[in-house]
């Protein structure tokens, strides 16, 4: 479903993403993990258009720059980004026009009531909370259906209910034969929803790895990216003290 071959972007001299590679089957739930720095944001962005670069991004057979492409591809940002003076009914219907969705009322009620924002309906953008807000960008990446959704840190400022709700999104969308990458810095929020873990470190893919494979060489999620992002093993991970004291010991 979708193809990154050769991805390569630099902020003048800052080297974002370096010769990044990969493949990720339809059906399928990928987590893109990595520091604070380590290029998942720019690759997400290149992934969705937002910027040039070298290489080359498809999406099922398709230029990611396409028309046909973005018809079947999705994005919900980190940072939503709301019109102030639309209401929470008017952003859904705006997108809705944007995407020429015929018969979308309906879902988007169930979007809205799903993720408790039908008494919000008459809100404006920027009288909304956070929270509220990250809410109603997730309902307007969910609402055209796509056939790949980049979700970037989607989880943050989100209440339990909000998580539970898109956890099980994520889930129907997977059974759905849909396709999934999701970004983020925090583990444990989508420790048990992965197929495919991408690790990245200054912009650099370091590790691609199955959630088969990881149980077979009898690692977590977490013992996994320490190792490949500071070389702390499992014993280290099992025992944060003594990495502590190795720390202390180098310095």
């Amino acid at each position: 479903m979708l193809t990154v071959s050769n991805l390569t972007k630099k902020y003048g001299k800052v080297l974002a993403c370096n010769d990044v590679s990969f493949t990720l089957d339809s059906g399928s739930v990928t987590v893109l993990l990595g520091p604070n720095g380590a290029g998942k944001s720019t690759l997400m962005k290149a992934i969705i258009g937002f910027l040039r670069y070298t290489g080359e991004i498809t999406v099922d057979g398709l230029s990611n720059k396409s028309r046909e492409a973005r018809r079947i591809l999705g994005y919900i940002p980190e940072i939503p980004s709301l019109y102030p003076n639309l209401t929470v009914s008017e952003h859904m219907e705006f997108l809705a026009r944007a995407y020429r969705l015929s018969d979308y009322k309906s879902r988007a009620q169930q979007l809205l009531d799903r993720f408790e924002l039908t008494d919000k309906k008459n809100k404006f953008g920027d009288e909304l909370s956070k929270g509220m807000q990250q809410k109603l960008n997730i309902c307007l990446g969910l609402l055209p259906e796509p056939r790949l959704l980049l979700l970037d840190e989607p989880m943050i400022g989100l209440d339990p209910h909000a998580i539970k709700e898109l956890k099980a999104v994520i889930e129907e969308m997977r059974s759905q034969g849909r396709t999934l990458l999701v970004s983020t810095h925090i583990i444990d929020s989508v420790d048990m929803l992965w197929d495919r873990t991408l690790i990245m470190q200054n912009g650099i893919v370091r590790a691609n790895v199955t959630r088969d494979e990881l149980d077979r060489d009898g690692r977590t999620l977490e013992e996994l990216f320490f190792a490949v992002t500071e070389g702390v093993t499992s014993a280290d991970v099992s025992h944060p003290e003594a990495s502590a004291s190795q720390e202390a010991e180098a310095q």
